[in-house]
């Protein structure tokens, strides 16, 4: 059997839909190696990187032409059992879709996002749901969100959780402090906080907490590192951090590699998650694999994901979130015992169980398509 994935994510720093797409394609072959697949990239993207098992095609990288043409064209010519996309499948598909819709941000606070985006997203979302063979997501507060948002019963969408990848691990923390502050020139201790800037990851409201703690509590002479790229939204977080007066503690590394983010993670004191919504949250995972200490939102999916592990605060709650930043910041033994349930909770959750559980819905929607002549059919 001939399965076809959408990996236009891979290349284009697209951070959560990249990390998905590549631990996919790295353990699909090993859960079913009678099938083929192939994945449909954007052209030069990948730096050479093939997973076993996987055929590559090339697709142009502008998105319009992709969706429009190009990838119906090579769909039709290579007339594998379906395709797999996240959110969003091409005009006109040829064979049935699976498609991973990792959450509903888009509809459910459109206030994250610029106007053009988020109107982008529920059409196109939108449509692909309603076509689509089947709908997978990665907890259960996405599929409730999912269900909600399109009118659909929940027990017809998928949960297949996601994973750290393999290469989370704890290193040597004093090498791993070293590397970083020759990379990046940041000494420790310090607080990381991993994603985009954007609104829903919450680094205001982390850059107010920590502002607070550190007013609070002089003695403690930690910094905060927020990695992630910057977006439309990049200056509003450094406008809270000069209006909070700790410019001097709070480093902005950008965008960061897996390598550099395994060092980042293994050098820091402990990890913060503040996001506002996620629709699973892999930086907790990433975080617990490598033996951090994890504080994190109680809202959306982080509870789910981060089971008894971590420490959670309100993330509208500037005092309760700077509460929690200190005492991880002042408890050596609250900081170790959650290390210990981190990396225990991390191994519950592997992207060899990930790639199964794709490949047996894969076998099911192919079932269904090859007795169906509407290649559009929607599983009951």
């Amino acid at each position: 059997m001939l399965y076809a994935i959408d990996a236009h994510a891979i290349g284009c720093r697209l951070t959560g839909n990249e990390v998905y797409i590549r631990n996919l394609l790295e353990n699909l072959s090993a859960a079913d190696p009678s099938a083929r697949f192939i994945a449909y990239r954007a052209s030069g993207a990948g730096n050479g990187w093939t997973p076993e098992g996987v055929s590559w095609r090339a697709t142009t990288r502008n998105p319009f032409l992709r969706l429009g043409f190009d990838l119906g064209h090579s769909l039709r010519r290579d007339r594998p059992a379906l395709l797999h996309v996240q959110y969003t499948a091409p005009l006109g598909c040829p064979v049935p879709v699976v498609v991973s819709v990792h959450d509903v941000s888009f509809l459910e606070h459109p206030e994250f996002f610029q106007f053009l985006r988020a109107r982008q997203l529920r059409l196109t979302v939108s449509r692909t749901v309603k076509t689509a063979a089947k709908v997978v997501t990665g907890s259960e507060f996405s599929r409730g969100a999912i269900a909600r948002a399109y009118g659909m019963d929940p027990a017809s969408i998928a949960v297949v959780p996601n994973a750290a990848s393999a290469g989370f691990r704890p290193l040597d923390r004093a090498a791993a402090a070293q590397a970083v502050l020759a990379r990046f020139g940041i000494p420790g201790p310090f607080l990381l906080a991993v994603g985009d800037l954007q609104p829903r990851k919450n680094q205001v409201g982390l850059v107010r907490a920590f502002a607070k703690m550190a007013a609070d509590r002089p003695r403690l002479k930690h910094s905060l590192v927020l990695a992630g790229k910057d977006t439309w939204f990049s200056k509003n977080v450094r406008e809270a951090v000069r209006a909070s007066r700790i410019e001097d503690r709070v480093c902005f590394p950008g965008f960061v590699t897996d390598e550099e983010l395994l060092l980042l993670y293994n050098a820091c004191a402990f990890f913060v998650c503040p996001s506002l919504y996620e629709g699973f949250g892999l930086p907790l995972l990433e975080a617990m694999a490598c033996g951090r200490a994890v504080a994190c939102s109680n809202v959306s999916a982080c509870p789910e994901v981060a089971g008894a592990a971590a420490v959670f605060f309100n993330p509208h709650d500037t005092e309760g979130m700077a509460r929690v930043l200190t005492e991880l910041a002042v408890d050596r033994e609250f900081r170790a015992h959650l290390e210990t349930q981190g990396l225990s909770r991390a191994a519950q959750f592997s992207w060899r169980k990930t790639a199964g559980m794709m490949v047996s819905i894969y076998r099911g929607v192919a079932k269904l398509g090859a007795r169906s002549p509407d290649p559009a059919a929607v599983l009951p």
